[in-house]
């Protein structure tokens, strides 16, 4: 794909024209084609209305199995109203995720690099026709003063967010994530950086994997194509195809660890829902790997939007859901962001969640401006959990689970194929729980305020009773006090 871009003297200015292409991207030597086939999924959904308790109880069968779903079972427990069926799917949500990830819920947090785009996207603050929207790029400097507030919270773990815009093409994101690498401040430092950005050519997929991220995600937003091509007025996420293979390219160049997601809202969520399980299906057919992650924000008001209520997605809609997508793929993490509120998200963190962000800002410079209210216009869209990374993480120990800031995996190279080997006989629990009781008495230690770090060690302890291997519990006991005793970025 070429771009022609021309572009005015202020950053609200941008005008583009695109000559397209579709023949000129490849996977291999064959050109890249779209997955998504709508009339195969409106017709599953539409076959498997009104199942009865004893089909929905069949599908939880196989999924506690630890088995992916097909499209058709996954449109069963869709289609699964009555409040027996959607109390049971919930129910093995909770058994299936206590039995591959435990208790354990990793923290990260969003860092908003740039806000330029040539995209104009409806229901997106940083479109480019939204002319209320401050523009801005970090510098180097920028860079450095947000993760060093993010690392004097506790963070080890952020994701990168870029605007789609010809500024930040594949080799400004590769400089800026080795500056982020490079903060260390006292015993902080980030040991994990995911990138949330524009689709990239093969090539440039290969220059970002160089600067050693860990996830790249692209959301598809909606995989029904002609929703998708009225939200999207302008630019290069105008063109469905380029965006839905765009982490097929990814692969291509060796980013095994890769992120998808659908913005729910703007289209029917159950529809989505069998959208983002065809996108795994394609991932694993193809690559034998699925991705690392799976998210589903629901929109929310931005700078100059409204959210459209036709396609609402109620909260009672948003637990099943979450819930629904644990069974079909239980090996796959499941992030929930702060765009909902505190109190949704304590409640769906038992059906499935593994990811969530905690003390998000994200605000252009906002991890150093400390605002006390938002700004939707320095903002992509509003956030509805404003709560700092301490007050997440002593709500986490409080209801039991174990905050982890775990990235032993990544850097081990447990991930795509190698991750899936690991985690199919029980690894991300037998090896990430434990991983992340240590990465939990960092953060004790060196940023917990005096009651947390009283509960998060309470936390540990209780933990430590699950261990029936005594020679690994004395080992896990060992590192926990050398931590104590000062080291840290232990893991096994």
């Amino acid at each position: 794909m070429r771009l022609r871009v021309n572009i005015g003297t202020s950053a609200n200015t941008l005008e583009m024209s695109i000559i397209y292409n579709p023949q000129q991207y490849k996977l291999a030597d064959k050109p890249m084609e779209n997955f998504i086939d709508p009339d195969e999924i409106h017709e599953i959904l539409k076959s498997h209305q009104n199942p009865t308790l004893d089909q929905v109880n069949e599908v939880i069968a196989k999924s506690l199995q630890k088995k992916r779903l097909s499209l058709q079972e996954t449109a069963v427990l869709v289609n699964a109203n009555e409040s027996e069926m959607v109390e049971a799917i919930k129910e093995a949500a909770k058994q299936l995720k206590e039995q591959v990830y435990g208790k354990r819920i990793v923290l990260f947090a969003p860092l908003y690099i740039g806000n330029l785009c040539i995209n104009d996207c409806t229901y997106c603050g940083f479109r480019s026709s939204n002319k209320k929207q401050e523009r801005l790029t970090l510098g180097k400097q920028d860079i450095v003063d947000q993760v060093t507030a993010l690392e004097d919270t506790g963070h080890k773990r952020l994701i990168l967010v870029y605007g789609e815009h010809p500024r930040y093409d594949a080799k400004f994101i590769a400089e800026t994530v080795k500056i982020v690498y490079g903060v260390k401040h006292e015993n902080g430092e980030i040991r994990r950086v995911n990138i949330n950005a524009a689709p990239l050519e093969i090539e440039g997929f290969k220059t970002v994997k160089e600067a050693g991220i860990g996830t790249y995600q692209i959301f598809q937003e909606t995989y029904h194509k002609p929703t998708y091509e009225k939200v999207h007025k302008k630019g290069t996420k105008k063109h469905y195809d380029w965006r839905v293979t765009g982490l097929d390219r990814a692969q291509e160049a060796g980013i095994d660890d890769v992120g998808i997601g659908a913005l729910m809202g703007l289209y029917d969520w159950r529809f989505e829902m069998l959208g983002l399980v065809r996108h795994v299906n394609h991932f694993e057919a193809v690559y034998n790997v699925g991705p690392h992650t799976i998210s589903f924000p629901r929109i929310q008001s931005a700078s100059g939007f409204e959210v459209d209520k036709r396609y609402d997605v109620s909260d009672a809609d948003f637990t099943k859901l979450v819930a629904i997508l644990r069974l079909a793929v239980p090996y796959t993490g499941l992030i929930l962001t702060a765009r909902e509120p505190g109190h949704i998200r304590d409640e769906i963190l038992q059906y499935g969640v593994s990811q969530i962000d905690g003390g998000t800002n994200i605000e252009m410079k906002g991890y150093t401006s400390h605002k006390e209210e938002q700004d939707l216009d320095h903002e992509q869209f509003e956030i509805s959990d404003d709560r700092s990374l301490n007050e997440v993480m002593e709500e986490l120990v409080d209801n039991g689970y174990i905050p982890s800031f775990c990235t032993a995996c990544y850097r081990l190279n447990r991930t795509g194929e190698h991750f899936m080997e690991f985690s199919v006989p029980g690894f991300i629990k037998r090896f990430c729980q434990p991983n992340a009781l240590l990465t939990l008495a960092e953060y004790l230690e060196d940023y917990a305020p005096a009651n947390t770090k009283v509960k998060g060690y309470e936390l540990i302890e209780s933990s430590l009773k699950d261990y029936e291997d005594e020679r690994f519990k004395t080992k896990l006991i060992e590192r926990l006090g050398k931590i104590k005793n000062g080291e840290r970025d232990l893991y096994f």
